[in-house]
């Protein structure tokens, strides 16, 4: 059985797309993705136990449907961003194993990123549950 030679293709002609994954593989990627993130990441793993204590507390002094949406977006940003924090740190370390100050800047610009999220967080969650604590340590 012979092959046929590669023919090369002219500068700029791509090659032929492959087939998408389905669906649910990539699902299962993204999946997967998100176990790594959560088994390997300290600090995906703090955030997540503080967003369960805020989702508990928010459940316990029963709020606002909009506020619901004001704690679940700020959760969601914050494991976002510790996401693409990992994904970039992950990245600059497979390209630039050596140190290289401008990997640096890419990892602490991350770094920054989810702490930007993180205090954002922090502010919306006084914002929904200061009044709530005040009101109790009054009583």
């Amino acid at each position: 059985m012979s092959r046929e030679p590669r023919r090369r293709r002219p500068p700029g002609e791509h090659p032929p797309l492959r087939r998408a994954p389905t669906f649910l593989r990539s699902l299962g990627y993204a999946l997967d993705g998100i176990g790594y993130l959560f088994r390997t990441q300290r600090n995906a793993q703090i955030h997540a136990v503080a967003a369960a204590l805020v989702l508990a507390a928010a459940w316990l002094f029963g709020i606002s449907a909009l506020e619901w949406l004001a704690l679940l977006a700020a959760i969601t940003v914050v494991i976002v961003a510790e996401g693409l924090n990992t994904a970039v740190e992950a990245v600059v370390d497979l390209v630039s194993p050596d140190y290289h100050q401008r990997a640096r800047h890419a990892k602490d610009v991350a770094a920054g990123a989810v702490l930007l999220a993180a205090a954002g967080a922090a502010a919306i969650g006084a914002l929904v549950f200061v009044p709530r604590v005040w009101q109790l340590v009054l009583r």
